[in-house]
């Protein structure tokens, strides 16, 4: 039977876990709740007036005063941000839509699954990549191929991910012709085949900062005591490498790759716009130049909430792999 040490040493743990999920939730929520604070009142300091955009450059005064009246613009700052926070919670929403009349969320919810697409192939492109370059990189310390492999990183890093995505359209898909300068394919095949190039653009955006930091791991792990000693057990090369030495060197490169989602879907957002692609990016930033405040609001939201909700489930998987980084990161 377990005794009465063992009950509490489970029971500790048990509480300790529990501590950390609700900690991680509640530093969640106030991320979103401040995301959600200053884009309310930062898009409302940028010039520019929805009313004159649906209205004209040459409405008059009083068709300006009616139209702040239906928008709701006419009243205090503070009220709109009341209204705002209680259809949030209310309905779930963040309003209608001042240009088009329909509800933000449904027009994000149009537009996400090509955005979600791209992020996921762009994510898997990265993590593959970065994973081969930094295995061979490692692999072959101070050889040509590290040499190679460790200069790619200091060239792209500086790159602007909007310049990168115009030299692969002028290269793949201009000159050469294998794939579509811009748009969305219709089909399985269609889509994938237009978005290969954006997501290769948006996944070389990632790929420098993966494979430096998982190379230098990977060396470190190599060097260390206990890999010497599977080593001088007889233990095959291949079987320490990828059971033994990725295993201990993908933990920090995991957590960066954490701190890098938001880098990743802000630069999909872009990356969009580069490629014509008619997702969230398009519809952002038409709305800003229309200034329609609810879809604004609606997408970073929605971003914010997505970011959150990956760094905690890439959090878990840093815990499960290493239960010490509870907490920290």
């Amino acid at each position: 039977m377990m005794n009465s040490k063992q009950t509490l040493t489970k029971v500790s743990e048990s509480n300790g876990s529990y501590k950390w999920l609700v900690i991680a939730l509640v530093r969640a929520l106030v991320v979103i709740l401040c995301v959600m604070t200053a884009v309310f009142f930062l898009i409302r300091i940028v010039p520019g007036d929805p009313a004159k955009m649906i209205l004209g450059e040459y409405s008059t005064p009083e068709a300006m005063q009616n139209m702040h009246h239906t928008l709701g613009l006419d009243l205090p700052l503070w009220e709109q941000f009341i209204r705002f926070v209680k259809t949030l919670f209310t309905q779930g929403d963040t309003g209608n839509s001042i240009i088009m009349g329909t509800s933000a969320r449904e027009l994000i919810v149009q537009r996400a699954p090509v955005t979600l697409l791209l992020i996921l192939i762009a994510s898997v492109l990265a993590i593959i990549t970065a994973l081969l370059l930094a295995v061979i990189a490692a692999t072959h310390k101070d050889k040509l191929l590290d040499h190679l492999i460790r200069i790619f990183p200091a060239i792209t890093l500086g790159m602007p991910i909007f310049w990168v995505g115009i030299l692969l359209i002028l290269l793949f898909s201009v000159r050469l012709g294998w794939f579509p300068v811009g748009g969305v394919g219709e089909g399985w095949t269609g889509t994938l085949h237009s978005l290969a190039l954006p997501a290769i653009t948006v996944a070389f955006s990632q790929i420098p900062t993966l494979v430096r930091s998982l190379r230098a791991q990977m060396l470190e792990v190599l060097e260390s005591d206990f890999v010497v000693t599977l080593r001088a057990a007889g233990i095959p090369s291949r079987v320490i490498l990828f059971k033994h030495v990725l295993r201990n060197s993908a933990l920090p490169t995991l957590m960066l790759l954490g701190v890098n989602i938001s880098y990743l879907i802000g630069g999909t957002l872009v990356v969009e716009q580069v490629f014509g692609i008619k997702g969230i990016g398009s519809l952002l930033f038409t709305s800003i130049s229309k200034r329609d405040f609810p879809v604004i609001q609606g997408i970073a939201l929605y971003c914010a909430l997505s970011v959150v909700i990956i760094s905690l489930l890439i959090e878990m998987i840093s815990w499960w792999l290493d239960p010490r980084t509870k907490g920290k990161q």
